[in-house]
């Protein structure tokens, strides 16, 4: 766990290097935002792409005057990492709430973001989730908690249906699917979801494998796979996991007609596609993405690769979260937690990169979340459905 003494002297550091002194007169008290991500340990690539998107736009936020309705007052993160545990999150939202934040956003990983909301709740502190996507995140009946992207039944739901729709398209070829999912709580719901949901719209799962997150060698589960020679591959992991697992795909020679996604942890990422080309081409994942028809993505993405950044969604997921909240905060007038509160609850913040239309908060879900769907062509990524946001035609099913 963080020591304290880390825990001020990394928040002190944020706080320093985002922080933009007024001129001419003094300046109002600083708006203390917690900021809860895994940035050590599994989950920790994932983890320090979500801070560098909450600490991007907190600097947007500074520079632009900060929270106008508090007279200018700047946005002061208090880091805190989670470890990639859950029990840890929980312990450092403890910190942050005595540390007297107003808000909180976090913690990427469903699992850690349910205990972090959870822990929040007893404060009445506002906890933004940026990615966690598993619905009973939003399901506890918890007031305090406010997720703007969407969660992964509508996530599977509308991959499923897309996938019925792509196999339609081109004839029906692909009949069986294999899903591997990661052991966590993201990995076991997403990958029960589609094995209710894929026979009813024709497609056999002829076997569903759970596997340890971390995990280091697929070569057994690939063996498995070629034996089984399903149609479509459905990986639901994190980042490395999925890395490696299609990675020993290539090598093993395996080559299904489609490698179909929801919520991969690697399918739509640069990094990937930058460090495995060969590997990367053709997936198709359902996931959250920035609306690519918004030159602000563009810009956001350009500002994140010349600090060395992949534009993942884990940053561009955080960084939207993060313009939410202040936009409540600025609505609110205030930095009592019951005011932001509200101000979440009849929030109609638009002005993201996100492809969602205004959002509205129902029992703390945004319901107007959506999800895009991408595939790798030609080493980049592609917005392949709904039509409207398209930017290239599907390949489906992959040529060998």
């Amino acid at each position: 766990m963080t020591s304290r003494r880390q825990f001020v002297t990394q928040t002190a550091a944020a706080a320093t290097m985002l922080a933009f002194p007024m001129v001419g007169r003094s300046q109002p008290a600083p708006v203390k935002i917690g900021v809860i991500h895994p940035v050590t340990g599994a989950l920790a690539y994932s983890g320090q792409q979500c801070r560098a998107g909450a600490l991007l736009a907190i600097e947007e936020i500074n520079k632009a005057g900060g929270i106008k309705s508090l007279g200018g007052a700047l946005i002061e993160p208090l880091l805190a990492d989670a470890q990639s545990q859950p029990a840890v999150g929980a312990a450092e939202i403890e910190r942050l709430n005595e540390a007297g934040v107003c808000s909180v956003v976090g913690a990427f990983a469903s699992a850690i973001c349910l205990a972090t909301t959870q822990a929040a709740a007893k404060y009445n502190l506002p906890h933004v989730v940026d990615v966690g996507v598993a619905d009973q995140i939003v399901q506890r009946g918890l007031t305090n908690t406010f997720r703007f992207g969407p969660g992964y039944t509508s996530v599977a739901e509308l991959a499923v249906t897309n996938l019925a729709e792509l196999n339609k398209s081109a004839g029906s070829p692909a009949k069986t699917v294999m899903i591997i999912h990661e052991e966590s709580l993201f990995g076991s719901g997403t990958a029960n979801l589609l094995q209710k949901s894929l026979p009813q719209v024709g497609f056999e799962v002829v076997e569903v494998i759970k596997h340890a997150n971390p995990t280091r060698d697929f070569n057994n589960i690939v063996l498995r796979m070629k034996s089984l020679n399903p149609d479509i591959v459905i990986p639901a992991n994190y980042y490395n996991e999925y890395a490696l697992l299609v990675r020993t795909m290539q090598q093993q020679k395996v080559m299904p007609k489609a490698i179909y996604s929801v919520l991969g942890g690697a399918a739509s990422s640069y990094k990937f596609i930058k460090e495995f080309p060969d590997a990367s081409n053709g997936i198709i994942d359902c996931n959250h993405w920035f609306n690519p028809k918004d030159p602000r993505s563009q810009d956001l993405k350009k500002r994140a690769e010349a600090m060395g950044l992949f534009f993942s969604y884990e940053l561009f997921m955080t960084y939207t979260a993060m313009t939410l909240l202040a936009d409540s905060i600025d609505r609110a007038k205030s930095v009592d937690r019951e005011a932001i509160r509200q101000a979440l609850l009849s929030s109609t913040f638009s002005s993201h990169i996100m492809p969602y239309g205004p959002t509205q908060f129902i029992d703390g879900q945004n319901i107007g979340g959506r999800p895009l769907m991408t595939q790798v062509l030609n080493n980049d990524i592609k917005v392949i459905l709904p039509i409207e946001y398209r930017e290239a035609q599907p390949l489906f099913p992959l040529k060998a």
